[in-house]
């Protein structure tokens, strides 16, 4: 028929086969987000050493990170502090060693590495398991977990939640993890690649954002200290 007939090629032509084109960025980009559309927001880390190939996805894909604020000031978090605040200082990047009776049964040998001469590494997975932790914590009420080096008070936990789901997400992760709600931000900082800080220059650990917003996870071995001043309130 006439179909046929259109189709048909001169004598001695050879049919050229089609050849599908790679999607375009943009095409990419829509039907990546297609399915997130009306459902749940994308989080990407703060960009560090490896979360570099996440970053270079959140570029790709056009989109911007999951933002939260601090709800008294109306900040974006976490807030960030320069490079300057880890610089050297009379023992390492900490204004002087850890106190030496740690809360917990933690290790002030351990302690003192990563809090002080340490930028990357961590006490292992699981170490916080290994500790007197879970006999002595309040399940029952929020604990406040003090800045090993200079007794500040860093984070207040749980807060908006149980403590049976703060346990879960740390054993899940291996690590005490925290979320923005119970972070003293007068006292705690992160910096740009998502390592978490003291005001101080106390190494803790690093924000690791998952889909339900940042998400601290910290060594333990960097927040237990006792209130600055010998308080009462732990």
């Amino acid at each position: 028929g006439a179909a046929a007939a259109a189709r048909a090629l001169p004598p001695g032509t050879r049919r050229r086969r089609s050849v599908p084109r790679a999607p375009t960025p943009m095409a990419l980009r829509r039907v990546l987000l297609l399915p997130l559309a009306g459902s749940v927001a994308l989080t990407i880390p703060q960009p560090a050493r490896a979360w570099g190939p996440l970053v270079g996805l959140k570029k790709f894909l056009g989109i911007g990170m999951s933002v939260s604020t601090d709800a008294t000031t109306g900040e974006p978090l976490p807030i960030i502090a320069p490079e300057e605040v880890m610089a050297q200082k009379e023992h390492g990047t900490c204004t002087g060693p850890p106190q030496e009776d740690l809360r917990w049964g933690c290790s002030f040998e351990t302690a003192d590495n990563i809090c002080c001469f340490n930028r990357h590494y961590a006490e292992y997975s699981g170490y916080w398991l290994k500790t007197k932790f879970l006999e002595e914590v309040n399940r029952e009420e929020p604990t406040t977990y003090y800045d090993s080096v200079t007794g500040k008070p860093l984070f207040r936990a749980p807060v908006g939640r149980t403590f049976e789901e703060f346990e879960k997400e740390s054993r899940a992760h291996g690590w005490p993890s925290f979320r923005d709600e119970e972070v003293i931000w007068e006292n705690m900082r992160c910096l740009s690649n998502g390592e978490a800080v003291s005001v101080d220059g106390t190494h803790l650990g690093h924000n690791i954002p998952d889909r339900n917003g940042n998400r601290y996870c910290i060594n333990l071995v960097s927040v237990a200290g006792r209130p600055q001043g010998g308080s009462d309130e732990l």
